[in-house]
């Protein structure tokens, strides 16, 4: 049943209401999301890569040694994040909820240690990381279990600890399209800003960002020094926010 404190679900914007199964896409991840952003004519790396930095200056700007706190990547899938993450965190770390992906993650980076986990109740003792992360993840996770989802951050957090989601943005046309497209986002439904705000509240967060992202598909400085002073637009492709743990 869903909790009176969940936040209203946005829509479903696929035709098929069967839950993905993320380990028959194990060998064809890249090329499925690949597929369906072809047409902005940019590789996945970029759009990856963005996100990674980002996670980057978050740890920069909230500790004043960065690359030694603990880190969890929460639904990791194959580690596709991490592989940018891994030489700028010492102690960074991986979870999901299906036994392929969890795998295939251990062979893409056999740095890193990834964890199997029921997808309700994280595999981790309470004030354990500095900064936990999660990238285009809820909007897998059925609804009823969204509040729970940030409530399992926060818990494994360390006081002052730091938390950030990254979601698509249900505002922006294009990314209806390739949400539409993509295989296996025929479960996704979609956040709107308001309602991942409300899910960080909840817990008791103190938000510390929250933003738009990817407004254009280009590496050239002078884009990304746009997308900073753009941040307050709702019509980026993605959003993110951020949330503190009490102190």
């Amino acid at each position: 049943m869903k909790s009176a404190n969940s936040p209203k679900v946005t829509e479903k914007i696929s035709n098929n209401d069967k839950q993905v199964s993320f380990d028959d896409y194990v060998e064809t991840y890249r090329k499925e999301i690949q597929g369906s952003i072809d047409f902005i004519g940019q590789d996945v790396d970029f759009f990856i890569e963005l996100k990674a930095d980002l996670l980057a200056e978050l740890a920069v700007k909230n500790f004043p040694e960065p690359e030694h706190i603990k880190v969890l990547d929460i639904g990791s899938g194959v580690g596709l994040v991490d592989h940018f993450l891994k030489n700028r965190f010492k102690n960074l770390k991986g979870v999901d909820v299906e036994t392929g992906v969890v795998e295939k993650a251990r062979i893409n980076n056999p740095e890193i240690d990834y964890y199997l986990y029921d997808g309700l109740r994280l595999p981790f003792d309470d004030n354990t990381f500095d900064m936990t992360f999660a990238v285009n993840v809820v909007h897998h996770v059925p609804p009823e279990n969204w509040q729970n989802f940030l409530n399992e951050m926060y818990r494994i957090l360390k006081p002052c600890g730091i938390a950030a989601i990254f979601e698509h943005n249900p505002a922006n046309p294009l990314t209806r399209k390739v949400v539409a497209e993509c295989e296996f986002d025929r479960d996704a439904v979609l956040l709107k800003h308001s309602e991942l705000m409300s899910l960080f509240k909840s817990p008791g967060f103190e938000i510390l960002e929250e933003k738009y992202i990817v407004f254009f598909p280009f590496k050239a400085r002078i884009f990304r020094s746009m997308e900073r002073l753009l941040g307050w637009l709702p019509l980026g492709a993605q959003q993110y926010v951020v949330g503190r743990k009490k102190c």
